[in-house]
């Protein structure tokens, strides 16, 4: 039985992302479709691959941390790779908390302005 494979069009409907971006994540190492010709063609590794790395977008991960992160499994197993998860989720949980930090302050801010600047109007 052979698995089923997505062509590179099929990829790219079934994870809402553009054909250059797809391009990208292969150029950085990141999938690795097999090659027919001009055609390409992703295993299921692959489209479990590119969930890992949409979801690691999502929280903010940059693409050479995923890259990175991605590899562990590969040298070195699951439990290598769960302990180099929660590293980096723990240093992007910080950083989101500092970004919200920035936005609160930003918010209230700009909400202060607005009453003050809403009074000269009256």
């Amino acid at each position: 039985m052979t698995e089923a494979r997505l062509s590179f069009k099929e990829m790219c409907a079934r994870f809402d992302v553009t054909p250059r971006t797809l391009r990208y994540y292969e150029y950085i190492e990141l999938l690795q479709p097999e090659r027919q010709g001009r055609s390409r063609f992703y295993s299921a590794r692959d489209v479990a691959r590119m969930k890992l790395i949409l979801r690691g977008r999502k929280f903010g991960f940059q693409l050479e941390e995923i890259r990175q992160w991605l590899l562990i499994y590969e040298n070195e197993g699951n439990e290598a790779q769960n302990r180099a998860f929660v590293e980096m989720a723990d240093r992007q949980l910080k950083e989101l908390q500092a970004q919200r930090q920035q936005i609160d302050e930003a918010m209230d801010e700009l909400g202060d302005l607005r009453r003050v600047t809403l009074g000269l109007l009256n």
